[in-house]
């Protein structure tokens, strides 16, 4: 039996915290900046409401046990800077997927983006005994894209006219994917770009 109850995952500068509904406010503030949601599957959030709608919507995918949400918090700051998640849960499949992430723009291109995948990857590989996690992204975030191949996962295709955006925009969806095999060389991997995070900090 696998099991994905929520968990706090705690790295040197990241903290991924399970989601609660006292977290909109935080959450609110971290994500005001457009560009976030330029290429998420919801429309960006225009008032402390609509982050309140987003936060339910987030912990009722959790009660049927196909997302664990969590919320980003800066270690040195104990400020909110984004959140992630685990969704598409397939517990007989041993597998989910990692996405809904998204960092205030201090935060990106940081450590706590890496540390944030690899604190996932570990937990999803190694407590939880998966045998494959998925990424996805729209086919247009070229950014998302290069962080997805930075970090070790192979990708695996795309998905023609998969999801309408809010906007009304028919995007294609990039899959990338980490398997158990890869995870010992994608570990060594992540544990060195985080020692240079280490190195220049220093």
């Amino acid at each position: 039996m696998i099991d994905f109850r929520p968990i706090l995952l705690t790295g040197q500068r990241a903290r991924l915290v399970p989601m609660e509904p006292d977290h909109a406010a935080g959450l609110w503030e971290a994500g005001r900046h457009p560009d976030i949601w330029r290429y998420m599957p919801v429309a960006r959030p225009e008032a402390l409401a609509d982050m309140q709608g987003l936060v339910r919507a987030a912990l009722a995918e959790q009660a049927r046990g196909t997302s664990l949400p969590f919320t980003i918090m800066d270690q040195e700051t104990n400020a909110i800077v984004g959140s992630t998640r685990f969704l598409d849960i397939v517990p007989v499949h041993r597998q989910l997927e990692i996405g809904w992430t998204w960092l205030t723009p201090a935060a990106q291109r940081t450590r706590i983006n890496t540390e944030c995948k690899y604190l996932l990857l570990r937990h999803a590989f190694e407590t939880l005994g998966l045998i494959r996690v998925q990424l996805k992204t729209d086919a247009r975030n070229e950014r998302s894209q290069r962080a997805m191949e930075r970090i070790g996962a192979i990708r695996e295709g795309v998905l023609r006219r998969h999801r309408i955006l809010p906007d009304g925009f028919v995007r294609d969806s990039v899959y990338y994917s980490v398997i158990v095999e890869e995870w010992p060389q994608a570990k060594a991997h992540l544990e060195r770009l985080l020692d240079r995070y280490a190195s220049s900090d220093s």
